[in-house]
């Protein structure tokens, strides 16, 4: 949840001017508060807020009893700001000391190219091995990588896709990877839920993973599996708190923790980030491609569902891998794509203030085009509201560009660059999945969606 904290906001209304859904309430010069309904809990709020406690107030709550309410570690030492999510990073702390707990952590694509940052390190530093080597230092049990169920979201997602597109499926198909996206839809655009992929996000299918197939590969009680997720994303606890998310038969991800929640956490103990020496993830959930770890950036998602989908279809190579056309900052962008016989028309909305008038299109039948990826966050996942803050505006246009720029630098460095190559994407498939869409995968990686309009 996204909360306002009164005695902190000085009512100038910068949350207000970034809100994709006008949830945040108040006259200008007092103190502001979140519509929780309307909220998505995308956190831009948290990114531009600039009012803080500083030492020379007087008459507010102490320090300590702020870190208290916002459930923060006692060891931070960053400034408070008046916009906050509520922390989960007691939780993890806590469940690494429980020596009843087998504790799994995935990491998200958009997180390995910001945490470094929390270090002094350059906007935008790659980070990948380093960020594994303090994961393994803070005790958790298996260090595995969301890119990994990023391209397993490609595989099922892809799939679908084509099913719809060639047996007369609803169309066009909405990407369902951003759960602010998908709380918008459902509570603004009801109607429109048929549209949404069924597919689960990447979070989601890695803790249901967590909780049969690894923890079958590592002969642990899955009741004694607790699923850790780091992202750049403040929405995400929300998803993994839906009632539907317990597909492996227990609460496939136990707690979500942000970027800046990690990097709390590595300092609380005391870890010199930037001295560690590279590490690997481990398997067979933490390989993944190039194509997984785009993810993180504006038209990742529809790239690597292109890169894909068009090899699945036409049964070759596809000419060209970096997709630019789909590629690039906030707003709407519209391409077509040949694919063998099928001419693919796709739309990219990133930012979820963009969408509204895309969708009534879809709503009066006049959209022309079969898939839409939408990111709430304005260049995707690497600017959300859970990733390292920067105060002021042009910084945090540097940020975001050199995280898009480390997004795509690794995506060319990796071995393999499609979903579909991954060699433990192929395993888990012929080993425990069976096929796309088929009846296990079905179970544990597609979902259902609830209508949450206030008038219906």
């Amino acid at each position: 949840m996204i909360y306002i904290d009164q005695e902190l906001c000085t009512g100038c209304r910068s949350c207000a001017d970034v809100c994709p859904v006008d949830a945040i309430v108040g006259e200008f010069g007092q103190p502001q508060s979140v519509d929780q309904e309307l909220c998505v809990m995308c956190g831009q709020c948290v990114q531009v807020c600039s009012s803080y406690a500083s030492i020379l107030d007087e008459g507010i709550a102490p320090r300590e009893q702020k870190l208290a309410e916002r459930a923060m570690l006692p060891s931070v030492k960053e400034p408070l700001f008046a916009a906050y999510n509520q922390g989960k990073a007691l939780k993890v702390k806590e469940a690494l000391a429980d020596p009843d707990k087998y504790v799994m952590v995935q990491v998200a694509p958009a997180v390995r190219v910001a945490i470094a940052e929390e270090f002094g390190m350059p906007l935008g530093s790659l980070a990948p091995g380093q960020m594994a080597a303090a994961l393994r230092r803070l005790g958790f049990d298996r260090i595995y990588s969301t890119d990994f169920t990023a391209d397993l979201t490609i595989m099922e997602e892809g799939h679908e896709l084509i099913e719809r597109v060639t047996k007369g499926g609803t169309l066009p198909m909405f990407t369902s990877c951003c759960p602010a996206w998908v709380k918008y839809l459902e509570q603004t655009y009801p109607e429109l839920l048929p549209h949404l992929s069924s597919c689960k996000s990447p979070q989601q299918m890695a803790g249901a993973l967590f909780k049969t197939y690894g923890a079958k590969v590592d002969k642990v009680d899955p009741a004694k599996v607790y699923s850790v997720s780091v992202m750049p994303c403040t929405c995400k606890d929300f998803e993994a708190n839906r009632p539907e998310m317990k597909a492996s038969g227990h609460q496939d991800v136990d707690v979500v923790i942000t970027t800046r929640e990690l990097a709390h956490l590595i300092k609380d103990a005391g870890i010199d980030f930037a001295s560690l020496t590279e590490e690997e993830y481990d398997r067979p959930l933490g390989l993944y491609t190039g194509a997984g770890t785009i993810f993180g950036a504006t038209g990742g998602v529809m790239e690597a569902a292109l890169r894909t989908a068009y090899e699945v279809i036409t049964k070759k190579p596809i000419p060209e891998l970096d997709l630019e056309y789909v590629r690039g900052g906030e707003g709407v962008r519209y391409a077509t794509v040949q694919v063998g016989d099928l001419e693919l028309k796709v739309c990219v909305v990133s930012g979820l203030k963009h969408v509204a008038p895309v969708l009534e299109q879809v709503k009066a039948g006049t959209a022309d085009f079969h898939f839409m990826e939408v990111m709430t966050c304005p260049v995707g996942c690497v600017s959300g509201g859970g990733q390292p803050k920067a105060l002021l505006p042009k910084d945090r246009i540097c940020a975001r560009t050199a995280r898009t720029a480390s997004t795509y630098k690794h995506d060319g460095e990796l071995r393999h660059r499609k979903s579909h190559e991954n060699p433990d994407i192929k395993k888990i498939y012929k080993e425990f999945l069976g096929k796309p869409l088929g009846e296990q995968s079905h179970h544990l990686l597609h979902t259902t969606y609830t209508p949450r309009r206030r008038d219906a």
